[in-house]
């Protein structure tokens, strides 16, 4: 048996979240700043969050693909929202996570079963799991 195995590589500058980040392979190459939401300049920069999210969204999507072949189920069309919220606390700042997923054609029982499977499956979902909040809701 094979092991399978890739390490993505990544680089903060700067100030960490007012700063620059960027892979090794140059693919990602973004300025970061503070929301102005929680008390940053805001404008047009990026975010962890917003890139937490992006793939959150993308692994939870390729599981509930993955799931749904196995349990024979058709999802053309299927897409995945993730929420992540930063938010300060009695401990300071925390994550909560939102999955949205969009399953036309798809009964509601099949989607909930769906969703559960895509949750225990999905490498991000197993890593936060016990650490943060997350929700799964179709869309």
């Amino acid at each position: 048996m094979s092991t399978m195995s890739y390490t993505a590589t990544a680089r903060a500058e700067g100030d960490g979240r007012n700063g620059h980040v960027r892979t090794a392979d140059g693919l990602v190459d973004l300025d970061l700043g503070i929301p102005s939401e929680i008390g940053g300049a805001g404008g047009a920069v990026s975010n962890p969050e917003m890139l937490f999210a992006a793939g959150y969204a993308g692994c939870f999507l390729s599981a509930l693909h993955s799931v749904a072949r196995a349990q024979r189920v058709k999802i053309p069309g299927a897409d995945v929202e993730a929420l992540v919220t930063i938010a300060a606390g009695e401990a300071g700042f925390g994550l909560s996570v939102e999955l949205v997923a969009t399953l036309p054609g798809v009964s509601d029982e099949a989607a909930e079963q769906l969703l559960a499977a895509a949750h225990a499956k999905c490498p991000y979902s197993r890593a936060v799991t016990g650490n943060i909040p997350v929700q799964l809701r179709r869309g």
